[in-house]
């Protein structure tokens, strides 16, 4: 199962008391599945899986899930303010 870091999990924390329309971020494969796109959610779709970590909630379609299982879902905001995410492999 994915992880989320303290970071991420600040950041989603973040984006949900900011954003009332938001209560967390929604990870899923993109048409040609070669890649991911994240994005804010407020529930989830039939099919997702919840990750709930320090109070931050990701959801994962199930090919995303699939993809992400055994990752760490690390992140952080540059100097514009624009979230980045980036991922590695669970210890």
């Amino acid at each position: 199962m994915l992880a989320l870091t303290e970071n991420v999990t600040q950041i989603v924390n973040q984006l949900a008391q900011e954003v009332p329309e938001v209560s967390g971020i929604r990870v899923a494969a993109e048409p040609d599945g070669q890649s991911l796109s994240v994005s804010p959610a407020n529930e989830a779709v039939a099919g997702d899986q919840v990750v709930e970590q320090g109070g931050a909630t990701v959801w994962l379609d199930p090919v995303a899930a699939d993809a992400l299982d055994g990752m760490v879902l690390d992140g952080g905001v540059d100097e514009d303010g624009n979230i980045q995410f980036a991922l590695g492999q669970q210890a």
